[in-house]
């Protein structure tokens, strides 16, 4: 339900809010007061076109905003998530209309899209009158009120859970026969590049390791050259360090004998002489191996071209090019499982195409007998209502197919094409004059026509809470007398399950409110300013004095007012 609407700088409207109530709430108000401005204010937080005319003078922008009470609205909670957007028992829409013409709208904060202010608005609200948002004049939702009268909810659930994993099952068989596809086109290039890659046959890091070996080899001349010119400076030549650090040993070890603190010096130079014939023992040892070897010189050079070429193939390095020979490995080798899961999951998508089909028959049959009970009771209602002599008709049909993809559906060795809700097209027809066939409802019904069709629905069907809003902007089009009666009395049974705003000129209707709003037009600042408040009792009576007798209010008018009041108070 709708707790509170605020409206700022909209047309005519200056800043008004508007607390709404459980139940009937009622709108009336003087031609041309500004009435409908609140309801097409409304239809803007429902995704309605905004127009950006529709600012007020002078404003850089208009604003509506709504707060609807959502605690028991599992569809919205649901939605909240799918958009994500952070879920509360309250959810606030906001819409700006900038006079240059772009719009903003607003989900509990949150930017949102327009296409998504809609999503939540036909879970919201179901405004009726002349607007876009009428869920009656909207072919796909013929099926949702006629499941609704059915009250076969479980068994939708059902088929669209099993609906689902069909349409699930599809996409893996798709992704696993693409891939394969894709992996047989290229098989023949993986297995060149698998072949290429490992007759080279890389190793982590090679790379590095034959680079340095490469560069030794090339440098071996030079490098022989100055091993031996360190060797004879530390073991080899006629004077070496060797043989001078032996000499200052000697000298050493003799000034000892006279002076024994020394024989910590004489430990360190012993210590280096030893240090000395160890890098020379070493230097030596490495000069054994360091030759040069031209033969292998070559290998090494090609060896590195391989490896190199490999990299600038395969990404850049050796690891990359491991992993991707890993990868061809993978890709090459789920060929060998992949014929088994295609069979298997051939198999799944027979077996839940003819569940999907067992679940969508017995629907569809559930459809055609609530199709036909609620017809009768549809045209007994219009009738009371005063659309007299009409005929409805439901149509419900399927649709065959020889194509079978992703949404085919399969009842008795028969396909078709299923959808999220079964194999059923269901649209309403009506015929509301004698002698005219029947056509879809959207292209023959006025205003005022739709809000009383909507309205024996909604009277005809369980009551159920999908839209906890009805709005009613000219319901009582045309209408007087009896059918005022009688449309007032649906419209207070109707608000026991449903909170309803309705305008309407008519005393019977406006006696049966809940609660009641005036909406009037004054000049402020020389500048005409709709606004709408709530009314109590006393002034309840002079406002359905008004509507019976005009702005002439007489004493018979206000008696007429208060029995009329009673006369509802005790019908209820």
């Amino acid at each position: 339900m709708i707790k509170s609407l605020y409206i700022r700088d909209y047309a005519v409207i200056e800043s008004v809010t508007v607390n709404f109530e459980r139940g009937l709430n009622i709108i009336t108000g003087e031609t041309g007061a500004g009435k409908s401005i609140i309801i097409d204010a409304m239809g803007l937080l429902l995704g309605e076109r905004a127009a950006a005319e529709m600012v007020r003078n002078g404003a850089p922008k208009a604003i509506v905003e709504g707060i609807f009470d959502v605690t028991a609205n599992s569809k919205v909670k649901s939605l909240f998530q799918e958009e994500q957007i952070e879920s509360a028992d309250e959810l606030i829409i906001r819409r700006e209309i900038a006079v240059k013409g772009n719009s903003r709208c607003f989900i509990n904060d949150s930017p949102v899209s327009l296409a998504t202010l809609r999503l939540f608005g036909d879970l919201l609200v179901d405004l009726h009158g002349q607007h876009e948002h009428q869920s009656l004049l909207r072919k796909e939702t013929h099926i949702d009120f006629l499941d609704e009268f059915a009250g076969h909810e479980d068994k939708v659930l059902f088929y669209r859970n099993s609906f689902r994993q069909l349409q699930k099952t599809r996409k893996e068989l798709a992704d696993i026969l693409k891939r394969e596809e894709e992996v047989r086109q290229k098989r023949d290039f993986l297995e060149f590049q698998l072949k290429e890659i490992e007759s080279i046959g890389p190793q982590p890091e090679e790379d590095s390791s034959v680079a340095q070996n490469l560069r030794i080899l090339e440098n071996s001349h030079k490098i022989l050259e100055l091993l031996q010119s360190a060797l004879d400076s530390l073991y080899e030549g006629d004077i070496n360090a060797y043989q001078v650090m032996n000499r200052a040993k000697a000298d050493i070890g003799a000034l000892a004998k006279f002076d024994n603190s020394l024989e910590q010096q004489l430990e360190e130079i012993q210590t280096s002489i030893t240090l000395i014939k160890d890098v020379a023992v070493g230097l030596q040892s490495y000069q054994q191996h360091c030759e040069s070897d031209p033969e292998r010189l070559e290998l090494l050079r090609n060896r590195l071209v391989s490896l190199n070429m490999l990299k600038k193939k395969y990404g850049g390095s050796l690891g990359a090019v491991i992993e991707y020979r890993n990868k061809i490995l993978e890709d090459l080798g789920e060929n060998a499982s992949v014929d088994d899961a295609i069979s298997n999951l051939k198999k799944e998508i027979a077996r839940l195409q003819k569940e999907c089909g067992s679940f969508a028959s017995e629907i569809s049959t559930a459809r055609k007998s609530a199709a036909d009970r609620s017809a009768k009771h549809i045209v007994k209602v219009l009738d009371e209502l005063g659309i007299m002599h009409a005929v409805f008709e439901v149509k419900q049909q399927q649709t065959k197919t020889t194509a079978d993809n992703a949404d085919t559906i399969e009842h008795d060795n028969t396909l078709y094409a299923g959808t999220p809700k079964g194999f059923d097209e269901v649209e309403f027809f009506i015929s509301t004059n004698t002698g005219e066939s029947v056509k879809p409802l959207a292209s023959v019904a006025s205003g005022g026509e739709v809000s009383r069709i909507m309205l024996s629905l909604k009277s005809v069907l369980a009551k159920s809470e999908k839209l906890p809003l009805l709005v009613f902007d000219e319901i009582d089009t045309g209408v007087s007398g009896r059918i005022a009666q009688r449309l007032g009395a649906v419209l207070r049974d109707l608000a026991k399950s449903h909170q309803i705003i309705a305008i309407t000129h008519l005393p019977q209707i406006a006696g049966l409110a809940d609660s009641h709003f005036v909406v009037e037009k004054i000049a402020r600042d020389g500048r005409t300013v709709s606004s709408i408040r709530p009314i109590n009792q006393e002034e309840r009576v002079r406002e359905i004095a008004k509507l019976l007798s005009g702005e002439n209010i007489t004493d018979s008018s206000l008696k007429s007012a208060q029995e009329l009041m009673i006369g509802t108070a005790q019908r209820n």
